[in-house]
């Protein structure tokens, strides 16, 4: 991978991971570190799955919401999880 392919998933991964927050209701306390990793992740994940079956030759709605979606569980799962061993 070369080091604008690296630097565009880094970005990609920092838009889909604060659209994921954004979907959710309330605040998650999590960094943006772990957001742009959720992001990246979600990115990935979600072109494999809707990757096979796009045929448009430009921007995929479809991909874009997948992507939003499982971004959004994505900070929920490690929300809660993180919530869970901090104590108050």
């Amino acid at each position: 991978m070369t080091v604008s392919g690296i630097i565009s998933a880094i970005i990609v991964g920092a838009i889909i991971g604060a659209l994921g927050r954004l979907v959710i209701r309330g605040r998650q306390n999590i960094s943006i570190l772990w957001t742009i990793v959720i992001g990246i992740v979600a990115a990935l994940i979600g072109t494999a799955i809707v990757g096979p079956m796009s045929d448009t030759n430009g921007f995929d709605w479809i991909e874009l919401i997948v992507q939003v979606a499982l971004a959004a569980i994505g900070v929920l799962i490690f929300s809660s999880l993180r919530g869970r061993g901090a104590t108050r």
